[in-house]
């Protein structure tokens, strides 16, 4: 565990998050966590985790009923450092086609759509997308350099459990992707000071916790 004082983290909470085992995570590195569904300790936030599990529907629903989206939204404007993990990297996109058509944060130019029931060759593949898969640079990025991925080794791979996946409208929003069926798919996301992973990095091992070093490193800049 680093010694280094850690920056405070928001994590926000509406109803369908892996709390425990993300502010775990952050924990030990030594962060300091609030855990919050008020709006106003949002927009009082330094920097954001917004995790999730679930449906969009549903997470969408949760943020709206509590009067989320507009703090989280005028946050990521100021440039607040902003992590979505899992169903939470789909929700900062425009929309999603799960079960219908949903409005999202509208952070990320794009839209989440579900995973193919066959693979490039046409044979069925399962969907769920649910195992571990290797990170490889995307987007033009020609490595991890600079960002919260700096020091993964192209190829090492996280935990992925995922039915339905985001497709940025601009690819250079896309920093690393993986393959799934001879497909792309966008493993991390990345906008200004907001960022996506698809996969969960607290249940990742030790590439995940990087990640999440990583992360904390940038909020404290």
């Amino acid at each position: 565990m680093t010694n280094v004082q850690q920056p405070e983290i928001t994590m926000v909470d509406y109803g369908l998050s892996n709390i425990f085992s993300v502010r775990h995570a952050f924990e030990h590195f030594g962060a300091s966590v609030v855990v919050t569904d008020d709006p106003a300790q949002v927009l009082a936030a330094r920097a954001l985790v917004l995790p999730g599990v679930g449906a969009f529907r549903d997470g969408m629903a949760g943020l709206t009923r509590l009067g989320l989206v507009e703090p989280l939204c005028r946050k990521a404007a100021e440039g607040t450092p902003l992590l979505g993990i899992c169903l939470g990297m789909q929700m900062l996109f425009d929309a999603s086609e799960e079960f219908g058509s949903y409005r999202g944060l509208g952070l990320i130019p794009g839209r989440v759509v579900k995973i193919p029931g066959v693979d490039a060759d046409g044979n069925p593949q399962r969907v769920p997308h649910i195992r571990w898969d290797p990170l490889y640079p995307a987007g033009g990025h020609p490595d991890f350099s600079g960002t919260a991925l700096r020091g993964v080794t192209p190829g090492q791979e996280c935990y992925f459990i995922h039915s339905y996946e985001a497709k940025p409208q601009n690819p250079a929003d896309c920093l690393a992707e993986t393959v799934y069926g001879g497909r792309r798919i966008c493993a991390v996301a990345r906008r200004g000071s907001v960022l996506g992973t698809q996969f969960h990095p607290e249940k990742s091992g030790p590439v995940g916790l990087s990640i999440i070093q990583n992360y904390l490193a940038l909020c404290g800049q």
